[in-house]
């Protein structure tokens, strides 16, 4: 499963995964133990992961959720010890661990919770959407770089 795969939608609690689009909207599928279908119409408000930045004071502007979920894993190898209940102090410090130059007053201690409650549901669940399958591709690059001079010569 990859970051692009999983959706969020407002008003919904929990993380789905997305089956297939549908002429109405988009087909979900629920990360928890109930696994639920849901049609979200056109009109709701989904969020792709993959898609989902956090405000930084960096050149960039924001930080891809992507990238701080794998350094939260990187760092917490899965346990946290936090949940959506930690006290707001302790989240903030967190973020600020993981992610030193976020802008504090545009991400809010709620939106903390919900990276919090994401990561630990993606930890727990699905621990393989944190590995890189980049790798085969790299090397087949560098498999292709080295054979090219040879061809020119």
């Amino acid at each position: 499963m990859k970051f692009e795969e999983i959706a969020s939608v407002a008003g919904k609690g929990g993380l789905f995964k997305v089956l297939s689009p549908s002429k109405s909207g988009v087909i979900l599928e629920s990360m928890d133990e109930k696994k639920t279908k849901l049609v979200v119409g056109a009109d709701a408000r989904v969020s792709i992961l993959s898609e989902i930045s956090i405000y930084t004071h960096s050149d960039e502007g924001s930080s891809p959720l992507e990238d701080v979920m794998s350094k939260i894993h990187s760092e917490f190898d899965g346990d946290t010890g936090l949940d959506k209940n930690s006290d707001p102090d302790e989240l903030k410090s967190f973020l600020k661990h993981i992610l030193p130059d976020y802008d504090e007053e545009r991400v809010y201690v709620s939106d903390i919770k919900k990276l919090v409650t994401w990561y630990n549901t993606l930890a727990q669940k699905f621990p393989a959407v944190f590995q890189k399958e980049e790798a085969p591709n790299e090397e087949a690059s560098t498999e292709n770089e080295e054979t090219s001079p040879d061809e020119e010569e």
